[in-house]
C-alpha cells in the first residue's frame, strides 16, 4: 500500500478553492492519499527562518517557508529563470550567468531538503515538480532519505549542445540520477534526456529501458499533461464570448493566449497575422488577432525586450491597417479570469498558437475542449510545441515561417465545416481521454510500481 503523498512545487496553492488543472489534480490526490504539499510562502523577508508554516489543505498538510531577497534574486530570477528557463528552451544565448546565483539555487535546495528530511517516511512517495528542485532529491539523499523521489519536469528537457552551455553540465546528469523516475511531457524530450546519457561515461541503459549511472538505477518516461476537460466545457459554456467584444456580426476571431516570454513567439506571430492582412482579398470577412499575454518575470532583462518588441510590431500592424471602427490586433497585457478565457476560445474561429519551444502547451487543449462541436474553430499549432505528439489533426506550422503562418490562417479561416468538424473530433478526442487525471493517476501508478519493484530487490 503507498504511503503518504508528497508533493514540492516552488508555490503551494493559495488561499480559497483550488483552482486550475494540476492543482485541482494534485490537491485531489493528496486529500485522497493523505499527505504534505511544500513549497514557498511567497514571502520576502530578510532573515527567514529554518522552518515551515503549516496551513489547511482539505484532508492534508501545506508546509510553506520564507525566501530573503537575496535568495528570490539568486535562486528564482537568477539561476532559475535566468539559466536553466533559457537553457530548457534552446535559448542558451540568453542565459543570464552572475556569479554567485548557483550559490544561492543550491542552498535553497540544501535548506529544504535539510527541513523536509525529519518529516519523512521511508514508505512516502515525493513527488517533486519543475526545474526550481532539480537538486532536490540529491539533497535529500544526502540527507539519508531513502523514500521513493519522482520529479517532473514541465519544460522543455535542454539539448545535448546547449547544455554544454550550462557551467554546472557535470552535476546535471546526477541530478536526475537522484530520482527514481524522471518525468517528460514528450518522447522528444525523453529522447533529448537519453542521448546526453549516451555520450555519458559510467551510464548504461538497461534492458528495462531504465538507466544506471554510479550505481543509482532510475527510469525516464513520458508523462503528456493535460487538462481537465470537462470542467472547462462547463467554463466555456458560461458565457457567449462574442457578447464581451464589440464585434461586427460577421467579424472572425482568431486568438492567442500565452504568458509574456520569449518561447511562446509572439512577435513573429505579430507578424504572421500582419502578412495575412497584408494578402487578405477586401471583400473577405475581417479577422481580428486578440493575443492576451500577461506579464511575468518582468524584472529579468529579457522579458522586458520582447515587451517592447511586441508593443512595436502591434502598433505597425495596426496603424498599417486599422480603420476608424477596425483594430486588428488587441493586445491585452494582463491576466484574463478563467471562465472568461474559456469563453472566449469558444466564441474564436482559430486557436493561434505558435512558441518556438514548449514542454506542452495547454492553450492547445483548452481552445479544442472549448469549442462547439457542431461549428468548432480551427487549431493552428506549432511543430515546436510538446502537444503536437498529441495533436496531429491540428494545422502544424513552423513559427519561424511568417509565410506559412499566414498561410495557415488564410487556410484555417476558409476552411468547410465537414474538415472543422473532423479535425476537432479527432483532437477533442485524445484531449478528453487523456485528461490531467489519467496524467497524474499514470504518473502516480509508476512511481508505485518502481517502489514496490525496488522493495522486493531489498
Amino acid at each position: 500500500m503507498m504511503g503518504r503523498l508528497i508533493v514540492v512545487s516552488n508555490r503551494v496553492p493559495s488561499d480559497g478553492p483550488p483552482s486550475g488543472g494540476l492543482v485541482v489534480a494534485l490537491h485531489d490526490c493528496l486529500k485522497h492519499n493523505g499527505g504534505v504539499w511544500f513549497g514557498t510562502s511567497g514571502d520576502i523577508v530578510e532573515d527567514p527562518e529554518d522552518s515551515f508554516a503549516e496551513l489547511s489543505g482539505d484532508g492534508y498538510k501545506m508546509r510553506t517557508f520564507d525566501l530573503s531577497p537575496a535568495e528570490q534574486q539568486g535562486y528564482y530570477l537568477g539561476y532559475a529563470n535566468s539559466v536553466l528557463w533559457p537553457l530548457c528552451h534552446r535559448r542558451a544565448d540568453l542565459m543570464a550567468l552572475n556569479a554567485g546565483d548557483y550559490d544561492v539555487y543550491d542552498s535553497v535546495n540544501r535548506r529544504l531538503a535539510r527541513m523536509m528530511a525529519p518529516e519523512l517516511r521511508p514508505d512516502d512517495h515525493i513527488w517533486i515538480h519543475d526545474y526550481h528542485f532539480l537538486p532536490l532529491a540529491a539533497c535529500l539523499r544526502a540527507e539519508g532519505v531513502t523514500a521513493t523521489i519522482g520529479y517532473f519536469h514541465h519544460i522543455p528537457f535542454p539539448a545535448t549542445h546547449d547544455l554544454m552551455a550550462l557551467p554546472q553540465r557535470d552535476l546535471f546528469a546526477g541530478w536526475m540520477a537522484s530520482f527514481d523516475l524522471f518525468g517528460l511531457q514528450t518522447q522528444r524530450d525523453v529522447a533529448a534526456a537519453l542521448e546526453m546519457f549516451r555520450g555519458l561515461n559510467g551510464a548504461e541503459q538497461l534492458r528495462d529501458g531504465s538507466i544506471s549511472l554510479n550505481d543509482r538505477r532510475f527510469e525516464i518516461r513520458s508523462f503528456p499533461i493535460g487538462i481537465d476537460a470537462d470542467a472547462f466545457v462547463k467554463e466555456a459554456q458560461s458565457t457567449d464570448g462574442r457578447s464581451l467584444l464589440n464585434f461586427a456580426p460577421d467579424e472572425r476571431l482568431v486568438i492567442g493566449v500565452d504568458r509574456l516570454d520569449y518561447s511562446k513567439g509572439l512577435d513573429n506571430r505579430f507578424r504572421a497575422f500582419g502578412r495575412f492582412l497584408e494578402n487578405r482579398i477586401v471583400d473577405e470577412p475581417r479577422a481580428s488577432l486578440l493575443q492576451i499575454a500577461p506579464p511575468t518575470r518582468e524584472d529579468v532583462d529579457a522579458y522586458q525586450q520582447i515587451r517592447d518588441a511586441l508593443e512595436g510590431t502591434a502598433g505597425k500592424v495596426n496603424g498599417e491597417h486599422s480603420d476608424l471602427g477596425w483594430t486588428p490586433i488587441r493586445y491585452i497585457h494582463h491576466a484574463v479570469p478563467r471562465d472568461t478565457l474559456a469563453a472566449l476560445y469558444r466564441a474564436a474561429d482559430v486557436g493561434f498558437v505558435t512558441p518556438f519551444c514548449d514542454g506542452m502547451n495547454l492553450v492547445a487543449k483548452e481552445f479544442v475542449a472549448a469549442q462547439d462541436p457542431a461549428d468548432p474553430g480551427v487549431l493552428i499549432l506549432s511543430q515546436f510545441a510538446g502537444a503536437v505528439e498529441q495533436m496531429a489533426s491540428a494545422l502544424i506550422v513552423n513559427p519561424y515561417d511568417i509565410g506559412e503562418m499566414a498561410q495557415a490562417l488564410k487556410q484555417a479561416l476558409a476552411m468547410p465545416l465537414h474538415e472543422r468538424q473532423d479535425r476537432h473530433e479527432a483532437l477533442a478526442r485524445g484531449v478528453f481521454r487523456n485528461d490531467v487525471a489519467h496524467w497524474t493517476q499514470t504518473y502516480l501508478d509508476t512511481m508505485a510500481r518502481i517502489s514496490t519493484e525496488r522493495a522486493a530487490l531489498t
